[in-house]
């Protein structure tokens, strides 16, 4: 599924309600419907802070057997990726089971930039294991 909505703060909870509903319907348990919530609110505050006047949030949601994987991104004039020393990637880190950032030169020539980051989290029982 695929939801583009402009790069504004007020639209984010419109990912929250798409994110919330998709884990839902593919039978996520509560803690990780609300993990999965606050991680795309957090991905996507991120990239809405680096947006591009006039840009668009644009979110990608994938659901299969694994889990759900998001892939958000927006168009800025800065060319570098989200840091990763912040406390902001460590919720991400702590909230999915896998979190990564990219940057590439935007294709319509403007000299701008596309920012993505893409966030994973497994059903419970299907995601790692951490700290045994």
């Amino acid at each position: 599924m695929e939801v583009r909505v402009s790069a504004e703060a007020t639209q984010l909870s419109v990912m929250r309600a798409v994110v919330g509903d998709l884990a839902m319907r593919a039978d996520f348990d509560v803690d990780s419907i609300a993990d999965l919530r606050l991680a795309v609110d957090e991905a996507c505050s991120s990239l809405v802070r680096r947006a591009a006047a006039d840009a668009w949030l644009l979110c990608r949601f994938r659901c299969g057997t694994e889990g759900l994987t998001l892939t958000a991104e927006v168009t800025s004039n800065d060319s570098s990726a989200p840091r990763t020393d912040t406390f902001s990637w460590r919720v991400l880190s702590a909230l999915t089971d896998t979190v990564a950032s990219s940057v590439e030169a935007a294709e319509d020539g403007t000299g701008k930039h596309v920012v993505r980051i893409e966030l994973r989290k497994g059903r419970m029982g299907t995601s790692d294991v951490r700290g045994l």
